[in-house]
């Protein structure tokens, strides 16, 4: 799926007023991610469940001090 044809979405966290610099989108068995500033620019994809893994690393607090 190319970068272009998906919904890309902000953290429920992003302050809205332009300050955003981060987006992801859901591609088939992928999240992609991009700076919201330079839609056109490079995106990382990153496999579903590394992604998951991540996140879920995040919400438990391992990756404080990183």
């Amino acid at each position: 799926m190319k970068p272009d044809a998906c919904q890309w979405f902000k953290s429920s966290y992003s302050g809205g007023s332009g300050t955003e610099c981060v987006e992801c989108a859901h591609a088939s068995d992928r999240t992609l991610v991009r700076d919201s500033k330079r839609v056109t620019g490079p995106v990382m994809a990153v496999r579903r469940s590394t992604w998951r893994a991540f996140i879920g690393a995040l919400g438990r607090g391992e990756l404080q001090g990183c």
